[in-house]
């Protein structure tokens, strides 16, 4: 393809994609083919000539259409938050544009330095210290990867440059929330420590780790000859938005030289307002951080924050120094290969850069307070509504519910939760995500897609009620 049709073709793409969004709202939330319904509609084979873009426009709109599932619907309440705002659309076009890929700072010196501002632009919106410095990953799941493979090497004074985790003479043991994300048990036994040694600890009412309950687990492994490595702290848990305290479990972590990560992934993006930074009072204390710009910001995915106090352990852990990569600039710059998992790695600021910028970050804090709102909204509507249960504080955005008829208890109360929650998502009209709390199903109601207002809430309040209730 060559630059005058890619302007006709791209032109096109943009009006398409700028028609999708402007009428988003008018189609199901939620994508209903049956499996291999669009696999059975795609050739067996590639095809040997090129074709022209109307026939794969018509494929996109026949065949691929029907299988998504809107998530920048304005009644999508599932799982969370994940805002492609057309602002970011933009930098990440641009990204694909430039075709950069930034194995060290002299392959693309405008890709490191822009991350590295980017990393710093958001490290002052959230509030935190000038002892943190930032990148860009993937995901929060290799943000949490990494950092784990970071306490790894910093209790066993960099065991992987000798005989790794088979030479350590003690098991080391890894501390989590029983309400942590399955990424924190994924990095876990990716890092090597073993299902034997991760240690989920029981929560309080509020869904919050039990400092008490970490402390017993951190003497039993003490007294069982293990040794305790890192705990991984949640703000913002994925089922009910807990938050764990981070003070006690720092202080427990300075006793006892543990690592002590914090997974903000979706809630950290609250904390650029001022009035939510009481949620995760003892960041400071921490030694690595995560939270996804691609969740409740709006940056498109994948675009996640990883912080450290510490650079040099990182870099010392993660590097990899092969002669084709040396230049002579390399002490003065960084080089974003040593602080991750990739040699390579696309060009993620410039959708943070470009969502930062068109939309400034006033709009981004009323957006967020709109959704806070709305979610206290809901969740006054739940507690004045005979019948209905609210299952968590509601500090962020996401409401937990249950509907609880008289006479209706245990396996038939999980039924009727599953039955009037899917047939909402059946209908087509919002998309809510079941979770099981404490042994039984609930609803979530995750609020925060870009264009959501307060009627779309509103309207789902009143579905919710009338298949529930009805």
């Amino acid at each position: 393809m060559q630059p005058e049709e890619f302007r006709r073709i791209g032109h096109e793409l943009i009006d398409w994609i700028a028609d999708y969004r402007a009428g988003i709202a008018d189609l199901p939330v939620w994508s209903r083919v049956e499996p291999g319904v669009v696999r059975g509609q795609l050739p067996a084979d590639a095809p040997e000539q090129p074709e022209g873009f109307a026939a794969v426009r018509e494929d996109l709109e026949q065949i691929i259409m029907p299988g998504i599932s809107h998530w920048q619907h304005p009644r999508f309440f599932g799982y969370f938050p994940a805002n492609a705002a057309l602002a970011s659309v933009l930098g990440d076009l641009v990204s694909s544009g430039l075709g950069q890929l930034g194995l060290n700072w002299q392959a693309s010196p405008a890709l490191t330095e822009l991350e590295e501002q980017m990393a710093e632009w958001m490290r002052r919106l959230l509030g935190l210290s000038e002892a943190w410095r930032g990148a860009i990953q993937d995901t929060a799941s290799t943000s949490t990867l990494v950092a784990l493979i970071c306490a790894r090497e910093r209790i066993t004074s960099h065991g992987a440059t000798r005989g790794g985790l088979q030479a350590e003479e003690l098991p080391l043991t890894v501390y989590c929330s029983g309400q942590s994300h399955s990424s924190v048990e994924k990095a876990a036994l990716l890092a090597g420590f073993g299902w034997a040694n991760l240690r989920p600890i029981g929560t309080d009412a509020d869904h919050a780790l039990r400092p008490d309950l970490l402390a017993e687990a951190v003497a039993a492994d003490l007294a069982a000859g293990r040794r305790p490595c890192a705990v991984v702290a949640t703000i913002g848990n994925t089922s009910t938005t807990g938050l764990d305290p981070l003070e006690p479990i720092a202080a427990l972590c300075r006793e006892h030289s543990m690592w002590l990560h914090v997974d903000a992934a979706m809630a950290g993006s609250a904390m650029i307002l001022p009035e939510c930074r009481w949620m995760w009072q003892g960041v400071e204390l921490a030694d690595s951080l995560v939270l996804n710009p691609h969740k409740w910001l709006g940056a498109v995915f994948d675009c996640s924050l990883f912080y450290v106090r510490d650079p040099e352990h990182l870099v010392r852990v993660m590097s990899t120094n092969p002669s084709y990569l040396q230049t002579a600039a390399d002490g003065a710059v960084t080089n974003y290969r040593d602080w991750g998992i990739p040699l390579g790695r696309r060009f993620r600021a410039l959708k943070l850069w470009f969502l930062l910028r068109l939309e400034g970050a006033e709009a981004l804090r009323a957006r967020l307070r709109r959704d806070l709102e709305s979610a206290k909204w809901l969740a006054a509507q739940v507690d004045a509504t005979p019948g209905w249960v609210r299952l968590n504080q509601v500090h962020l955005q996401t409401v937990c519910a249950r509907h609880e008829p008289p006479g209706l208890s245990g396996d038939e109360l999980d039924r009727h939760t599953l039955d009037w929650v899917g047939r909402i998502n059946a209908s087509g009209a919002a998309f809510l995500t079941p979770a099981v709390l404490d042994g039984r199903w609930m609803c979530r109601v995750s609020i925060g897609a870009e264009p959501t207002t307060r009627a779309d809430v509103e309207h789902l309040w009143a579905a919710m009620r009338a298949e529930a209730e009805g």
